[in-house]
């Protein structure tokens, strides 16, 4: 269902980042170019990722282990770097898997939603301080969306036990948990 996204979509998506080669790279109220986000996506062999923003798996254990849930057995551990550029998010979705995200560059906002949607939480990666933290873990199967706040945010997500696109769903694909989503926190629905 989400494996891959076909060849002319990674096409479209990387020239539309890339196209600002050979153009002065535009700067924003924090003097971070956007070249920066295409560079980025060049060194690092990034590709779009369905739900949203930029990634690629570097790490996936070779030792497997069995999930306590129904799920076959999993890699150990797998780890992307995740991208995202501004203006771009990622969609309300969940995993069965637990999931750490730690911030290398930028400054992020993580959003979260236990799986009763009971609320949200907000939590704002970035330098280390009182409002901030480097690292934050999302307990298997919550409700999660980012955006970053700025020009750019690089992150790497780790989970365990490994992840497998199958273990991967979108609130907009549950149309009951939508409409309770959209009842209850309107101003969260344009990250579905």
């Amino acid at each position: 269902m989400l494996a891959h996204a076909g060849q002319g979509a990674v096409r479209a998506r990387r020239c539309r980042v890339i196209a600002f080669a050979g153009v002065e790279p535009e700067r924003t109220d924090t003097g971070v170019s956007r070249g920066r986000v295409e560079t980025l996506i060049e060194l690092l062999g990034l590709q779009p990722h369905p739900e949203g923003g930029w990634y690629r798996q570097i790490f996936k254990s070779a030792a497997n282990v069995q999930p306590a849930d129904d799920r076959p057995g999993r890699a150990a551990l797998t780890s992307i770097y995740y991208l995202l550029a501004a203006g771009e998010f990622s969609r309300w979705h969940r995993v069965r898997s637990d999931e750490v995200w730690h911030l290398y560059e930028g400054e992020l906002e993580l959003l979260l939603a236990p799986p009763d949607l009971a609320g949200v939480e907000t939590h704002s990666l970035g330098d280390a301080n009182a409002e901030r933290r480097p690292v934050v873990t999302v307990p298997a199967g919550w409700w999660q969306a980012a955006r970053p706040i700025g020009d750019y945010a690089l992150t790497g997500c780790t989970v365990a036990p490994g992840f497998e696109f199958e273990d991967f769903s979108f609130l907009r694909a549950e149309a009951e948990l939508m409409a309770q989503f959209e009842r209850r926190f309107p101003g969260y629905l344009a990250l579905a």
